[in-house]
């Protein structure tokens, strides 16, 4: 019997990876963004769910529910030792997922983002696993996902951003 839940862990596991890959597929076309995105998104989730179908399996086949939490606390205490210094990677990280599933913007939109005197403006060029990428007229800037999610972001259809008149608009008020 314990035999046959694993095999039905397996299959439910193997059947909610397909259907995480349909449907982030699926949504990541549908806002049409890059395959690169969409593909780490689902390798994120699949991890995750990995990580649920073996803490399952593992009650199934009778390691006791105080074993399996003091092995996941240790695992979680080694990993976050090692990643204390770079706590910011796994707030990317979870930026991202939040972006995917949530950001209003996308990759060839005009943006600016406000941060006091440290605002950015630009045109995204790519969200990637830890940046966002902004090119502006001059230079290319890579803005962390977790304070991109934190600051105001104003959208323009047009490319000029910046605070400062354009030389055109004032060209045409000396004119008139």
């Amino acid at each position: 019997m314990t035999w046959l839940l694993v095999a039905l862990v397996f299959v439910i596991y193997g059947m909610s990876l397909r259907f995480i890959g349909v449907v982030i597929r699926r949504l990541g076309m549908s806002k049409e963004v890059h395959q690169y995105r969409i593909t780490y998104i689902t390798k994120t989730l699949d991890i995750a769910a990995t990580l649920v179908m073996l803490i399952i399996i593992s009650l199934i086949l009778g390691i006791e529910y105080n074993q399996v939490t003091v092995f996941v606390s240790s695992v979680f205490a080694v990993i976050g030792v090692a990643l204390f210094a770079q706590w910011s990677i796994l707030s990317n990280i979870t930026a991202s997922l939040i972006i995917f599933f949530g950001f209003p913007y996308r990759v060839g939109d005009w943006v600016k983002v406000l941060d006091g005197e440290n605002s950015v403006s630009g045109q995204i060029n790519e969200i990637t696993l830890f940046h966002v990428i902004i090119q502006s007229e001059n230079e290319i800037m890579t803005y962390p996902n977790n304070l991109i999610i934190q600051k105001a972001v104003m959208k323009s259809s047009e490319q000029r951003l910046s605070k400062e008149p354009s030389t055109e608009k004032s060209q045409v008020d000396t004119v008139t």
